[in-house]
């Protein structure tokens, strides 16, 4: 069973493909189109996002039995055309999840206690003590919305800081021993600190938006290290402005493109992302929450696991 590697992961996911019988093969650099033109000779792909796996796509590729996406999300998939062409689909959020998880908490005490605005001041010569003084964990509100792998991991992280963790989730059920599950309402009415780890889907894009943080009863921190499709910038902006948010840490940008991989050239930079640039109640990061040592090997380990589980070399 030949398996076509897009993209480069840590070696053991080759490495344990190859031990169970697998023949892999790697094309890096060409284009879509003409990876399109050899598709049909393999019957697995291993991708992570460099480019959309799309109808057109999928239609080329007519012997493949499935596809190992190493990340968590498939957005950049035809799950659709996929599921037609009995395509079998795999992710891995337990391999970045506990990444993610430390991430979100790291962003979230950096804003708590000023750390990267008072670092700046230091450096600067600035010895600002008053202006810099934090808020704790403890006793806060913590609300996630989604609570699927990366926020029960993130709810797990918060279980020793003596704050209340509550979640909303299109699914019911979800809640456990670490957070509490409740109405969307609900944690708008309590949030002090609200932290998204939902999927981009038609109902999560642009989710974040004007309305949204306007229905919370108290001003509250946000930290996104979902995907920034799900908040629009502008009215983020607006809300930071009039403190209806207090303060921001985002991995990720409603900028990014579908490859995740940059943004936008200097002069097409929108100017609400200019005036985020300009906030030191907000924290920026380049999609890396679950761009850890760790993470590498640990979802390239389960993508290969999942695979090797389901399908049996000829």
């Amino acid at each position: 069973m030949k398996v076509l590697h897009l993209d480069s992961n840590h070696d053991i996911l080759a490495e344990k493909l190859e031990q169970a019988g697998f023949e892999n093969h790697y094309d890096y650099t060409s284009s879509k189109e003409d990876i399109m033109k050899v598709i049909d000779n393999y019957e697995g792909l291993i991708v992570r996002s460099r480019f959309p796996i799309d109808q057109e796509f999928l239609r080329a590729a007519s012997n493949l039995k499935f596809i190992g996406r190493v990340g968590a999300g498939l957005e950049n998939i035809d799950l659709e055309t996929a599921k037609d062409q009995r395509i079998v689909c795999y992710n891995a959020p337990e391999g970045n999840r506990n990444a993610v998880g430390e991430h979100a908490l790291g962003m979230l005490l950096s804003l708590f206690n000023h750390l990267n605005r008072a670092d700046q001041e230091v450096r600067s010569g600035l010895w600002q003590r008053e202006e810099n003084r934090g808020v704790e964990l403890e006793g806060k509100t913590v609300g996630l919305i989604g609570y699927g792998n990366m926020g029960k991991a993130f709810a797990k992280k918060l279980s020793g800081f003596d704050c209340k963790v509550i979640c909303y989730d299109i699914k019911k059920a979800v809640g456990d021993m670490y957070c509490g599950q409740v109405s969307l309402e609900e944690l708008q009415k309590q949030a002090d600190v609200v932290s998204l780890h939902i999927p981009q889907t038609p109902d999560t894009i642009k989710m974040i938006d004007q309305a949204f943080i306007g229905a919370f009863r108290k001003p509250f921190y946000l930290v996104n290290t979902a995907r920034g499709k799900s908040v629009v910038t502008i009215d983020l902006v607006e809300a930071l402005k009039n403190g209806k948010v207090l303060g921001a840490g985002l991995d990720v940008l409603e900028y990014e493109k579908g490859s995740f991989e940059s943004l936008f050239r200097a002069s097409e930079i929108p100017t609400a992302f200019k005036e985020l640039l300009s906030m030191d109640n907000v924290i920026l990061s380049p999609h890396v929450a679950g761009w850890t040592v760790e993470s590498k090997y640990k979802l390239a380990e389960v993508i290969a696991n999942k695979i090797i589980s389901n399908h049996q070399p000829s």
